[in-house]
Parts: C-alpha cells; sequence; structure tokens
C-alpha cells in the first residue's frame, strides 16, 4: 500500500476507498435514518395527524403520510464533504429517510458545516437555519454542563477496540435519555434531542516516538481536546496543549508537540500517521472522549406525527452507521499504521492502574459538580449491563488493537446492537 499524504494534501485514495467501503458495507441493508424539522415548508401543524407503530409495515407507514404535505429538510452531517469517509453518514442516511417516507421527506445534504460550524450550529438549529445536525455540545461546556460531565463519565468504562466501543455507545445512550436533567437542558436552548449522547470512537495517543512506559510520559507535550483530557494527561507525568485539530499535523511535523491524543479516523484521514504512526491506548479504563448528539431543531416539533416517527425511528440506523465507521474505521486505521511502519502498544500496567484511579476521581467530581451525584455509578452499572447484553448478541473481540485489522470482519451487521438499544433506550421516548 502507498504512504499517507503529506499534510494539506488530500486522503490517499486508498485507504479513503477502503475506510468508505467499511462504513458503506452494511448500510445498504440497514433500516438508516435521520432527519430535522420541516425546513420553512407548509406542513400540517404540530403532531398534527396520526402515526404509525414501531416497526410498522412499509404500506402502514405511507398510509399514515398519504394525505400530508411533502418537506424538505436540511441536514448537517459530521462529513466535511461527499468524499471523506464519514460521507455515508449523511448519505446513506438522507436516501433512507426519503425511501422511509415514500419520497414525502426530502433530504438536502450540506457538507463541511457550511451552514454553521459546532460551535453555531446548536443556535442554527433552535432558528431553523438547520433541521437536523450531529453537533459537539462538548465544545460548550457553559450552556451544557451537565452534557460535559457525561463527557467525562464515559471514561469510568472499560475499552476494546470492539465490544468496548458498542458498550460505550450504549451506556452512554442509556444514561443519557435517563438524565431529566439533560433533556431539560437541550430542550431549554430550543434543541430536539434525538441521540442526546453518542460516544462516538475511543481516544488513543498517536506519537513522534513510541510511549512504552511510564516514564515516556515525562515532559511530552500532547494534544488534548478537552478539560478532562488534560486532567487525565498532567496526571500521567506528561503536558497537555490545546490545539485545534486542522493544525495538528503540521505540530507534530515540527516536533512542536510529541502526541496527539485522538481518535484513529480523522488521523488516518488527515494523512497523520506519516509524521506520527506510533500509538498506545488503555484497556482497564479509557480516556475522556468527544461525544457528540444527533439534534433536531425548532420545527421538527411543527412536523406532522408520522414524520417526527419516520426521524426517530431512524436513529436504529444512526447507531449501526456509527459502529461501521468507528470500528470499521479503527480496523482500516491500524492497518495503515502498520504500512508505516509504526508500532501499537498497550499502555504499561502501572499507567493503567494510574489512569483509573484518577478518572474515578475526576468522573465523580465532574457529577457532583453538574448536580448528577451518581453519575459514574451509573454509567458503570449501564456499562456492565451492556458489555454482557453484547456479548449476548455475539458481539464480542477477536483480538486485540495491534491485530484488529486481522480478526475484525468489516461486513459485520450491527442491526441487532441498533435496534437492541432503540428498543431498550430509546423507545420510550419514541413520539406518539
Amino acid at each position: 500500500m502507498t504512504r499517507l499524504p503529506a499534510s494539506g494534501s488530500s486522503p490517499r485514495p486508498a485507504l479513503a476507498r477502503r475506510l468508505l467501503a467499511t462504513a458503506a458495507a452494511s448500510a445498504a441493508v440497514i433500516l438508516a435514518g435521520c432527519a430535522g424539522s420541516a425546513g420553512g415548508q407548509s406542513t400540517n401543524g404540530a403532531g398534527a395527524g396520526g402515526g404509525f407503530d414501531y416497526g410498522a409495515e412499509q404500506a402502514d407507514v405511507d398510509a399514515a403520510l398519504a394525505d400530508l404535505d411533502p418537506v424538505t429538510i436540511t441536514y448537517q452531517p459530521t462529513a466535511a464533504s461527499e468524499k471523506s469517509v464519514m460521507a455515508p453518514g449523511g448519505t446513506v442516511l438522507a436516501e433512507e429517510i426519503e425511501k422511509r417516507s415514500g419520497g414525502k421527506i426530502s433530504v438536502d445534504i450540506v457538507w463541511g458545516q457550511a451552514i454553521a460550524g459546532y460551535t453555531e450550529v446548536h443556535d442554527a438549529l433552535a432558528d431553523g437555519r438547520v433541521d437536523l445536525a450531529f453537533t459537539l455540545p462538548a465544545y460548550d461546556p457553559a450552556e451544557f454542563p451537565v452534557f460535559d460531565a457525561m463527557s467525562t463519565s464515559l471514561a469510568v468504562l472499560p475499552t476494546s477496540p470492539y465490544a468496548g466501543e458498542l458498550v460505550a455507545n450504549a451506556a452512554g445512550a442509556e444514561v443519557a435519555w435517563g438524565s431529566d436533567a439533560l433533556v431539560e437542558e437541550f430542550e431549554a436552548q430550543g434543541l430536539s434531542p434525538l441521540i442526546p449522547l453518542i460516544a462516538s470512537g475511543g481516544h488513543y495517543t498517536i506519537c513522534t516516538d513510541p510511549l512504552e512506559t511510564a516514564e515516556d510520559f515525562d515532559g511530552r507535550q500532547i494534544r488534548i481536546g478537552s478539560s478532562a483530557q488534560s486532567e487525565q494527561i498532567q496526571n500521567l507525568g506528561a503536558t497537555p496543549v490545546s490545539l485545534p485539530f486542522p493544525e495538528t499535523y503540521e505540530a507534530l511535523q515540527r516536533n512542536t508537540i510529541d502526541c496527539d491524543l485522538g481518535q484513529l479516523i480523522p488521523a488516518a484521514e488527515s494523512g497523520m500517521f506519516d509524521v506520527a504512526k506510533h500509538i498506545a491506548y488503555p484497556t482497564e479504563h479509557s480516556f475522556s472522549r468527544s461525544p457528540g448528539a444527533y439534534m433536531a431543531g425548532k420545527t421538527y416539533r411543527e412536523l406532522p406525527l408520522a414524520y417526527q416517527q419516520v426521524i426517530y425511528d431512524a436513529m436504529i440506523a444512526a447507531f449501526d452507521g456509527q459502529m461501521q465507521v468507528s470500528v470499521g474505521g479503527n480496523a482500516v486505521a491500524v492497518g495503515a499504521v502498520k504500512d508505516a511502519g509504526g508500532t501499537i502498544t498497550e499502555f504499561p500496567s502501572e499507567v493503567q492502574k494510574e489512569l483509573g484511579e484518577q478518572t474515578q476521581q475526576m468522573s465523580r467530581e465532574a457529577g457532583e459538580q453538574a448536580g448528577q451525584d451518581s453519575l459514574a455509578d451509573d454509567m458503570s452499572a449501564a456499562g456492565e449491563k451492556w458489555s454482557t447484553r453484547i456479548e449476548e448478541l455475539g458481539f464480542t473481540d477477536g483480538g486485540g488493537v495491534e491485530d484488529l485489522d486481522e480478526w475484525y470482519d468489516d461486513g459485520t451487521d450491527y442491526r441487532k446492537f441498533g435496534t437492541a438499544v432503540f428498543e431498550d433506550v430509546f423507545q420510550d421516548h419514541r413520539p406518539e
């Protein structure tokens, strides 16, 4: 395989094709979709009309929508463009919305946060410029303190490259939907949460030189993305550096920083493994993640009930697609690290112990500060529940991160997972 491109170039074609294929492998066969509000189109009024049962046959859905006026919605996915490895999260979802609605809902995809960036998108949802979006509430912890605390508490969960990712996303969603305070936090900003917390992928250290011992952390300059990650990195003896992701490649190339603490997929897509090809990871606990959320805007509540149900039920597919990208994309990224001649190393036991102790304390303090005293315990309990449930569903790790590219099946179908989470966690919040 060819090497990853230098800074400023486009993602290497082979890697991009493999990541896109991984993300789309099962998307064509899963019930997919995300949608938001009416985008300024006339509707029959808020919640007007009859709905349909969860899991209804298509004929029943068509009947419920038969007398409704067509609408067009504006959807801002996370992908920068339709050529991005994340693009199926936009295109596949939009196609399925239109299919499930019999063409009554048209989806206008806007790439690259062209209408509103992550710091503005919640305002754009609330005022109707955007109808549906993948958002990052953690970018504004002052406005979303409960969400920020939940982001921190995800670190109490043990991690693994496959089952652990499913556990984090299921447990995070369960705790989020179980928090009236979080839902109220969103609704106070004029937002309608569809997935109030999606854990996204785990974080790894991606370094110019290997991190193999506890002493290797001493003095390392590590780029972080949150205050919680800053605490974790400092506790390990390294120096946290706050830096926008687009500037990370050049900072690594110039030795301004030594490592990035981040997800593997954007690192692979940006060509980072050309300049930082040594990965290290924990297993007993994890670094604080950078979770997102699927949000609808103000006119979502004005849609007829059946349209709202089409949109909400489609969150099954959002989970399926997320796992295809998170786990499958990580497998491809691991292969890219090997192609670049890099290393993949589990943190030594003393580092994991230190990380675990500090993470437990940090998570409890974050919960208390947000008025959610039991948050860390709730997340741990949800993690234990979903660890058992996911194993029962047949999702088990076939190895470690270092050989993920060898044992992971890129044809894995996550429909069972998405359906189980929806029926256990989401169905009670379905529009009725």
